[in-house]
């Protein structure tokens, strides 16, 4: 009996032993005094350039205008030949809205296929959100002024929530368009200033916006502007109605969309032909010959202005162009220089980037320098711009 007590006795020291054995281990192994591994792994700071898609060329220009080497821009609708109205995506473009970062869309039922396929991370910018617009306005919002420049903001800012690191670069280039955004509505507020009780029909309100920030009153016909609206074809009261209004020169200017083409529009600007109304033809989409949004808003609004009165600060442009050979080469070169350190003092040319552009300077200018490079070329024609004779032709 004292054997098996002893023997108990042993094996509970034994065992106690161990127990503080593993215990002591354990604590070597767990030091208080240490912290546990941290098993957050820290997100990245984003890089760019930042992967924008946008649904129509004359936004995508924007926003690749105000994101410079930080965006790579993807515009699926680029041509005057589609019909934004009407178009349907192909899998490879919904891949790249998908794929996209940002969404540069115009909304107000004009695109809403651009928006159908983003992601829970996609971040979008839409015309139509920004000013309010909804399905059953006029959605040709990039005419406006006023959503010009709010899109110009509206992007800048989801491009520095993209791109943080890039804040300063992207206020810059923002406070660059805006800069050549008021230099466009200056000139042009100047004309509608000049030129009151100004009128205007339209085959369709595609400038509707533009027209009335040119201070354009509508003169179309109410029944034909629904029906143009609606997507149906107009009753032939209105039709002639229309009509009618032309050939009485009730308006100053017809503006014709070239991408909604019918039997409707042909017999319209057919009638505004005969009765030598001036047509102008204006296309939903940013041409090829354009760079930039402002640049085409520039464009149209000279093709305007041309058509209701050319000579609208041109009075001096061709006595200009004819006086300027009459300059000395000491002048010039003093003029030159001058503005080289206007350029690099400011950083910029001081001369705004939108302005009046005349058809008989640009005229002149075309057949001067078409002159000087048949004159390289061994034609016999004039350097200065005058074709010489050519008794063997």
């Amino acid at each position: 009996m004292g054997t098996q007590i002893t023997r108990l006795t042993r094996l509970a020291a034994a065992g106690l032993s161990a127990v503080l054995l593993f215990a002591t281990a354990a604590c070597a192994t767990f030091s208080p005094d240490e912290t546990e591994p941290d098993n957050k792994t820290s997100v990245p700071a984003p890089t760019g350039p930042i992967n924008v898609v946008a649904s129509l060329n004359q936004w995508g220009s924007l926003a690749a205008e105000l994101g410079g080497d930080d965006v790579e821009v993807t515009s699926i609708v680029n041509s005057t030949n589609v019909d934004a109205h009407d178009f349907e995506p192909k899998t490879s473009d919904v891949a790249k809205l998908s794929k996209a970062q940002i969404i540069v869309a115009n909304g107000a039922g004009y695109d809403s296929w651009a928006t159908k396929s983003m992601t829970k991370t996609t971040n979008i910018v839409s015309s139509a959100s920004v000013m309010g617009a909804m399905e059953g306005d006029n959605p040709h919002l990039w005419f406006s002024k006023d959503a010009r420049s709010s899109m110009a903001t509206a992007i800048t800012d989801a491009y520095i929530k993209a791109l943080p690191s890039k804040k300063k670069a992207f206020q810059k280039r923002l406070k660059a368009w805006q800069a050549d955004e008021k230099s466009l509505e200056t000139w042009a507020s100047e004309f509608t200033r000049s030129h009151s009780n100004l009128t205007y029909a339209a085959t369709e309100p595609v400038v509707y916006y533009l027209m009335a920030d040119l201070g354009f009153k509508n003169q179309t016909p109410k029944g034909y502007t629904q029906s143009t609206a609606s997507g149906g074809e107009p009753a032939p009261a209105d039709l002639q109605s229309f009509q009618k209004l032309i050939e009485d020169k009730g308006v100053d200017v017809l503006v014709n969309n070239t991408q909604e083409a019918s039997d409707a529009t042909n017999m319209i600007t057919g009638t505004a032909g005969r009765a030598d109304v001036p047509v102008v033809d204006v296309s939903e989409q940013m041409p090829k010959d354009t760079d930039t949004l402002n640049a085409w808003i520039n464009q149209l609004i000279n093709t305007i202005i041309d058509a209701v009165d050319p000579s609208y600060g041109c009075e001096d442009a061709t006595d200009g162009n004819a006086n300027s050979d009459d300059s000395s080469a000491d002048g010039a070169a003093t003029d030159d220089a001058n503005a080289q350190d206007s350029k690099a003092s400011t950083g910029s040319s001081t001369e705004p980037k939108y302005i009046r552009q005349c058809k008989a300077a640009a005229s002149s200018d075309s057949s001067q320098d078409s002159a000087k490079a048949d004159a390289a070329n061994g034609d016999p024609g004039d350097a200065s711009g005058n074709d010489q004779t050519d008794s063997g032709k």
